[in-house]
């Protein structure tokens, strides 16, 4: 093997999974992981920290582009508005690989370790799209709510996607239905069916 892998990160996040669905995530090593991505383990450790870390790949990536969507949208856009922007735009590469989404979500699901780990990286998408809305002019408080409920509606809206056999709406426009829904229920007063 050369120094330089071509798609190093993709390939282990791809054998992982596919490791990880055959065997199980406990019983997955990270050698087992590099062999099968025909890389060395300390490729692997060029890459990841740990076994773990390679199912979450793409987080610190997603909280830049949420920053990045949020700080051009327009100045009159409301703080809400703004995230549920940035959301949709996250969601469209997440769309692109649904079937990676699903595998990944199915281990993630099952281990309470990873569950927990989900959740810090969820945090660390709150505290992004705080600083990036901060950063806005927004003051702290509006910005913790508004990122606090902009996530909790995409947390809703990914968990239906992920969990409706056959489902044949996008990631996005989910996420679109679920503000809408929130709306309703903030501003119309029902509660939507569903």
């Amino acid at each position: 093997m050369g120094r330089w892998e071509p798609n190093a990160r993709e390939r282990l996040f791809l054998a992982a999974l596919e490791l990880y669905a055959e065997r199980g995530f406990e019983q997955t090593t990270v050698a087992e992981i590099a062999r099968r991505a025909g890389l060395t383990e300390r490729t692997f450790f060029r890459h990841f920290p740990d076994k773990r870390e390679v199912l979450f790949t793409g987080s610190d990536g997603m909280v830049g582009q949420l920053a990045e969507v949020i700080a051009r949208a327009p100045q009159e856009s409301l703080p809400l508005g703004a995230v549920a922007e940035a959301l949709g735009a996250v969601a469209r590469p997440m769309q692109e690989r649904r079937e990676g989404v699903l595998a990944r979500q199915k281990v993630v699901a099952a281990h309470a370790e990873l569950r927990e780990r989900e959740l810090v990286k969820r945090s660390k998408l709150v505290a992004g799209t705080v600083e990036a809305l901060e950063a806005r002019g927004v003051g702290p408080r509006a910005a913790r709510l508004s990122a606090e409920v902009a996530l909790g509606v995409f947390h809703v809206a990914f968990e239906r996607w992920v969990g409706a056999d056959g489902e044949t709406r996008e990631l996005p426009d989910m996420i679109a239905e679920t503000f809408a829904e929130l709306r309703e229920v903030a501003v119309g007063g029902g509660v939507p069916a569903g």
